[in-house]
């Protein structure tokens, strides 16, 4: 009895190197600034932001002058006047905030803006990891870039090159 149980634990230790994982790591911030389109997409991400940025400020500073002017001329306003130009005010305050959540709120439009130039690009590079993936017969491919708890890794299981030439972009 006691030869067929180490026996049994012989063959069960022989067994366990041909069923580990493989894995890799990928530097999807290494890839990414690789890809001249992720590239272009972010330059013009900026561009678009730059715009919608200076088109809310120029109207909150209208707001800010309105408000100015009624401080300057309340002494010389009738109260029905003075209710008009706040009302004037608080629309135009409310006019910026919102453009401003239009623009860059959760679902505005930089984020819409976002999502159709990065997800090509995004679905390009998780399907060369895959393809990588299958190829070299990976179980598992980290992302080194956002994982905080990797603290060394061989070179040798980065396969980031692999993913770029994947794509085209060999380096």
């Amino acid at each position: 009895m006691k030869k067929l149980i180490i026996a049994a634990i012989f063959a069960a230790t022989a067994l366990l190197p041909g069923m580990a994982q493989k894995f890799a790591l990928v530097d999807m911030e290494y890839i990414l600034r690789n890809v001249p389109s992720y590239e272009m997409a972010n330059e013009q991400l900026n561009q678009v932001s730059q715009r919608w940025e200076k088109e809310v400020n120029e109207l909150a500073k209208e707001a800010e002058t309105m408000y100015k002017n009624y401080q300057s001329d309340m002494i010389f306003l009738t109260d029905d006047q003075k209710k008009k130009r706040e009302e004037e005010i608080v629309a135009k305050e409310k006019e910026a905030t919102d453009l401003r959540y239009k623009y860059f709120g959760p679902e505005g439009e930089l984020y819409k803006k976002r999502q159709s130039l990065m997800k090509p690009i995004q679905e390009d590079v998780y399907n060369a990891v895959k393809a990588v993936a299958e190829e070299k017969g990976y179980q598992t491919i980290f992302d080194r870039a956002s994982s905080q708890s990797i603290v060394f890794a061989s070179p040798r299981i980065d396969v980031s090159n692999d993913v770029l030439a994947k794509l085209g972009y060999s380096k």
